[in-house]
């Protein structure tokens, strides 16, 4: 039950993946401080958008405050108009040439206006083109000498009051000083529009001569209206701007202007008022055009100021998105040296590692091998130094320098051991060969003296006996890797005595069928060896196929090379084992240590076929089982015609 239940947990709690990158070290390390380097890129990205915001509020006021200067423009026009057409509607008729000429002029500053508002969008734009009065029909009426002076006067200054009111809309939020100048200039827009209003109105009086019903009040409340919105444009304006004002109002122009109002107070009984309209124009209009000349010199000093923080803006704009890609700079360049301050060290003790397993320590075995076995060893020789780094990554260099030093040390130590093996098997495949030489020799007479057939026959089995220990012994010493056995012959051998020689040294010799081997002689040098490369193919065919299944030999010439072939019906081999053994066959397979026992034969039959000089294959025979192939060069054999006898 817990086991199933630990199952369970298993499967529902599975390992998380891991993030791109966490492979490497270099992706490590790039992960690692990309967290640090987010947080102040965000940091940075904050002030980017401060500043950016502050630059985009400072060109939205210098654009702002360009249009206002431009509506008022239009509200002087339009302010000069009513004055004019109130002094007109007043009995003035001297105005009348006057009015015509500021009709032009009023329109063509509503077609400026009209044109910069096309260019723009935004609360200001939409207020300014909702805030349009026509004034056609009014034009019209006055024309035609039937507007009443005081509407006439409320239409103009109603179109006068939306455009002014119109200039609230939309102000861009940025500096308090900025602010504050926007609205030191809309201040002083209306104390300006109250100016021209008074001018306005009682340029009607002056030319009626008094005031009409309710006139005088008019007169009071925009007196007031001024002088609130004058006061409201000292706490907003600077020192220079109220400076400016008093200039405007210090005039000689504004000091008559103040006697026509002293005039005009006096008036409030609808006496009589000898005042001449055009002199209290020209004086007004003056102090008007004053009024509007600060309102220009404010409008400047707004937009110097809004100019002055966005390019403020822009500075430090600039400077935050410098900060940000050096910020970001650093970090790479971080990263990239923590990197290879990391992989360039790993990397030499990984080459170091390659080298000590490709080269280094196979050439320290090598000459241990080759060295006397009682010489000392060097087994620092050739090794470069250790890389510098970190003390982690200079533990690591040690460490593998002592698993060098270890792996040397076993590798020397083996290398020994297998080189007392091998001559042990030597020696003892010699003193066996000396042995089973004396004993055949010694069966060999007692079969020449024996005359009982059933003892002649167990001495026969006992030579054959003998031959194959013999064969063994020989074995032992091919792969001890000692020169060929001492049995040779003079001249040439015929290849079927070999074939023979090599049947004879196995132990079912009876199911071997010579069946078809065309003569060839082969020398007598490498009779032994190659007697011994058959007899081994022979018995694997033997092994490996049933027990009542004869074992085929053919031989056959094929150009300048003599071919055999060992043929067994047995189980066959696979594919990828059959192409291993060829490997091996062909000199080329793996160590001798490493192979496992029943696969020796295969050792010493490439060993063989290296010192003769042949080639041995297998095959696939036709249905089932294996074929050997033996390709002996030209070199081995020659022509039937100098064949000898098969001796000893």
């Amino acid at each position: 039950m817990t086991g199933n239940l630990l199952t369970t947990l298993r499967s529902i709690v599975r390992r998380p993946a891991a993030l791109p990158g966490w492979s490497s070290i270099r992706g490590r390390m790039a992960i690692v401080l990309a967290v640090p380097t987010c947080l102040l890129l965000a940091l940075t990205g904050l002030g980017v958008a401060d500043r950016a915001a502050d630059w985009s509020g400072a060109r939205e006021t210098e654009a702002h405050v360009g249009v206002l200067l431009r509506v008022q423009g239009l509200v002087r026009e339009v302010q000069r108009e009513r004055g004019l057409t109130n002094g007109l509607l007043g009995g003035e008729k001297g105005y009348r040439d006057d009015v015509v000429a500021q009709r032009t002029r009023t329109d063509r500053a509503r077609d400026d206006l009209g044109s910069a508002l096309d260019q723009e969008s935004g609360a200001l734009a939409s207020a300014l083109r909702a805030a349009d009065v026509p004034l056609a029909t009014t034009r019209e009426h006055v024309d035609a000498g039937t507007a009443d002076r005081a509407a006439t006067l409320r239409t103009y200054t109603k179109a006068v009051t939306r455009l002014i009111d119109a200039e609230s809309a939309g102000v861009p939020d940025g500096d308090r000083r900025i602010a504050q100048g926007v609205q030191a200039l809309q201040a002083l827009a209306r104390a300006t529009e109250a100016v021209a209003l008074e001018r306005g109105s009682l340029n009607g009086v002056f030319a009626a001569g008094r005031f009409r019903s309710g006139e005088y009040l008019d007169f009071t409340e925009v007196r007031a209206t001024r002088v609130a919105a004058l006061e409201q444009f000292r706490q907003l304006a600077g020192e220079d701007e109220e400076s400016a004002l008093d200039d405007a109002f210090g005039t000689g122009a504004s000091r008559r202007v103040a006697g026509y109002e002293a005039r005009a107070e006096r008036g409030a009984d609808r006496s009589a008022l000898d005042v001449a309209p055009a002199r209290w124009w020209a004086d007004m209009t003056t102090l008007v055009d004053d009024l509007h000349g600060v309102q220009r010199a404010v409008g400047d000093d707004v937009r110097a100021r809004a100019a002055e923080a966005g390019s403020a803006a822009t500075r430090q704009l600039g400077g935050f998105l410098a900060l940000g890609a050096l910020i970001l700079g650093v970090a790479v360049a971080l990263a990239v040296f923590s990197a290879r301050s990391i992989t360039r060290p790993l990397g030499a003790l990984a080459d170091e590692a390659d080298a000590v397993a490709g080269a280094r320590l196979p050439e320290a075995v090598r000459r241990i091998q080759e060295a006397d076995p009682g010489s000392p060893r060097d087994e620092g020789a050739g090794r470069p130094g250790l890389p510098g780094g970190a003390r982690e990554i200079s533990r690591l260099a040690a460490a593998l320098r002592n698993v060098e030093d270890t792996a040397v040390g076993l590798a020397a130590e083996q290398a020994v051991l297998r080189r007392t093996s091998t001559e042990s098997l030597a020696s003892l495949g010699r003193r066996n060969q000396s042995l089973l030489s004396r004993q055949l020799g010694l069966i060999t007479t007692l079969e020449s003296q024996e005359l009982d057939p059933d003892a002649l026959a167990e001495l026969f089995e006992l030579d054959h006996l003998a031959t194959r220990m013999r064969r063994n012994a020989e074995s032992l010493l091919v792969l001890a890797g000692e020169e060929s056995p001492a049995r040779s012959w003079k001249g040439t051998v015929a290849v079927t005595d070999v074939v023979r020689s090599a049947v004879a040294e196995v132990e079912q010799y009876q199911r071997v069928a010579v069946v078809d081997v065309q003569q060839c002689g082969v020398r007598g040098h490498c009779v032994a060896e190659l007697s011994h490369l058959l007899a081994e193919l022979v018995e694997n065919a033997l092994m490996f196929s049933p027990p009542k299944q004869p074992v085929e030999v053919y031989g056959w010439q094929d150009g300048a090379e003599y071919c055999l072939a060992v043929v067994d019906r047995g189980i066959g081999m696979a594919p990828d084992r059959m192409a291993e053994s060829n490997t091996v066959l062909s000199g080329k397979g793996d160590s001798l240590h490493t192979t496992p026992t029943r696969f020796l034969g295969h050792h010493v039959v490439g060993a063989l076929a290296v010192r003769l000089g042949a080639h041995v294959e297998l095959r696939p025979t036709q249905g089932t089982g294996v074929t050997a192939y033996v390709a002996l060069p030209a070199a081995l054999i020659q022509e039937p015609a100098s064949t000898a006898l098969l001796r000893g």
